[in-house]
């Protein structure tokens, strides 16, 4: 177990592990968080290319429970992003879902507040979640889909060492038009399941 990850599960508590890198915190989403969820989930510059938004506070709710649901189900696992001076505002959201034990895989989400975009928020805080993702849910595979015409997003996963695997073309029908997804994944060095 690297020392990162150490570290990472001497500051969880018994429920969430909490993780942490230089600048930042990553934790629990909790029902706190809902204004900073819908904050982001109805910013157009973070929903341009995310599947998800909301028009409302109350429709937000959805989104909370999904977190909650991927816990409860062991389905995934999503952090709020916060720096750890300030841990009631989320500056974006990371984690996994579509967890199958079985194979071992999972796939990775993530979006961020405009405002700390191209700062390496988003790569310092996947480098943490990645690496909990290999070492501490034993996955063997991470995988990854990005739209076409986000080339920041596929950029930023192919520097965290993705491999681009193909194109879904015109797959996913999102603000009144088809779009393409990038596929991508990356592959631990575990071994077969015991």
């Amino acid at each position: 177990m690297s020392e990162r990850t150490e570290r990472c599960q001497a500051v969880s508590d018994a429920r969430f592990p909490t993780l942490a890198t230089g600048r930042f915190r990553l934790r629990e989403i909790v029902e706190d968080d809902i204004h900073g969820i819908f904050r982001g989930l109805s910013d157009p510059q973070v929903i341009r290319y995310y599947g998800v938004s909301y028009a409302t506070l109350e429709a937000t709710r959805e989104q909370m429970d999904w977190y909650r649901e991927l816990l409860l189900e062991r389905t995934g696992i999503w952090w709020g992003i916060c720096r750890p001076d300030n841990p009631s505002v989320l500056l974006g959201a990371c984690g996994y879902n579509d967890w199958e034990h079985r194979h071992r895989r999972a796939e990775l989400g993530y979006w961020l507040m405009p405002e700390h975009w191209r700062d390496g928020v988003m790569r310092e805080c996947l480098e943490a979640v990645i690496e909990y993702g290999f070492e501490v849910m034993s996955l063997h595979r991470i995988e990854a889909v990005v739209d076409s015409e986000n080339p920041a997003s596929s950029g930023l996963l192919r520097r965290l060492g993705f491999a681009h695997e193909g194109v879904r073309r015109e797959c996913e029908y999102h603000h009144g038009r088809y779009i393409s997804l990038e596929c991508f994944g990356l592959l631990g060095s575990q071994g077969a399941p015991r």
